[in-house]
């Protein structure tokens, strides 16, 4: 006969088993990261109870640590704020991608009252378990007063294996936005391709139509990109673009849109713009390239300008077709006429 305590293990071990059968099967039945990442916390919640549970991502441009799920106190307080990697007990398992158990957090050095504390308010004991991917940290799941003196080590022994299901979605994740990317992205120059604009057109179009929105198209033409080509190269001709693409990125709205159309023509869409704000905004880039040089070897720097065209929804058009012709229409009669100038339809 069984006894009693070796009952409920085994009904802990089928609890842990089924938790670990149905993240399993979430992971190869949908892509959804939110959704693969929400039922992993949620089941941590359900065995661990912590006051408090966080799963953070690292941001590795800004090597920071953001909160991509929060759930307990001070869990809508905290859904915004950012941890500098290394600062704190969760920024030090994020650099180091060790664990970190502490059942007295006043009592550990690493344990920062201006980062930890300023987050929790109530913090006690803390669990942090980091992701990892090939020895990456790829974020850190933190539990707040979930236990007293110690830890056990089966609980540990099972986050950090819900930890790993948690880094093979996150890396899912990423290899598909990376695919997707691949599709929708300009080799050269990095900016969106033609592909992508006509699908974003289309929804920019609906969505104008639906609010009432004002939205503009910018074509532009590189002047004399030929020459580029034929004096210093076809390699330095794709320099000049991808030059081109980053500074076109640099002196847009986080609305705003670049595409690289084809050949030297690019378009921006510039989403809740009139023509007039558009024009100013053409303008302001040709005026850029007007100062701007570009080295593209050591001892190989250029100067390009390039010609501008503009159309705008309602005011000149309301369909994609007649949109691109107008604006591309307007940026040949500069082309043609003068160069190095802007032009509405």
């Amino acid at each position: 006969m069984l006894t009693q305590d070796q009952i409920k293990e085994l009904e802990k071990k089928v609890e842990e088993l089924s938790i670990f059968h149905q993240v399993g099967k979430a992971l190869t039945s949908t892509l959804d990261l939110q959704e693969v990442l929400a039922l992993i916390m949620g089941k941590i919640s359900e065995l661990l109870k912590p006051s408090t549970w966080s799963l953070l991502l690292t941001d590795e441009k800004r090597q920071e640590l953001h909160f991509q799920i929060a759930i307990g106190k001070d869990a809508s307080r905290i859904q915004d704020l950012r941890v500098k990697i290394g600062d704190g007990l969760v920024g030090w398992v994020a650099q180091s991608g060790e664990v970190a158990i502490v059942s007295d957090v006043t009592q550990d050095p690493r344990f920062s009252p201006q980062i930890d504390g300023l987050i929790h308010p109530h913090i006690k004991s803390v669990v942090c378990v980091p992701m990892k991917s090939k020895e990456h940290t790829l974020g850190v799941i933190e539990l707040i007063n979930c236990f007293e003196e110690t830890f056990p080590p089966e609980d540990l022994s099972m986050l950090t294996s819900l930890a790993d299901y948690a880094a093979i979605a996150i890396e899912n994740a990423m290899y598909v936005k990376r695919i997707q990317e691949l599709t929708i992205t300009d080799d050269c120059t990095n900016l969106y391709n033609s592909r992508y604009f006509n699908y974003m057109i289309d929804a920019e179009l609906s969505r104008s139509k639906r609010y009432n929105y004002h939205f503009a198209l910018v074509f532009f033409d590189l002047d004399r990109f030929k020459f580029v080509n034929d004096t210093h190269g076809h390699l330095c001709g794709s320099r000049l673009l991808r030059e081109i693409g980053n500074l076109v990125k640099q002196h847009l709205r986080d609305i705003d849109t670049a595409y690289r159309y084809g050949g030297d023509e690019f378009i921006l869409m510039l989403p809740q713009t009139t023509k007039e704000a558009a024009l100013f905004v053409a303008q302001r880039l040709c005026d850029l390239l007007n100062r701007t040089s570009i080295k593209l070897e050591e001892s190989v720097t250029v100067s390009i300008t390039a010609s501008f065209g503009v159309a705008s929804f309602p005011t000149d058009a309301t369909s994609k077709v007649e949109l691109v012709r107008l604006a591309d229409q307007a940026m040949y009669r500069v082309k043609n006429r003068t160069r190095n100038a802007v032009e509405a339809n």
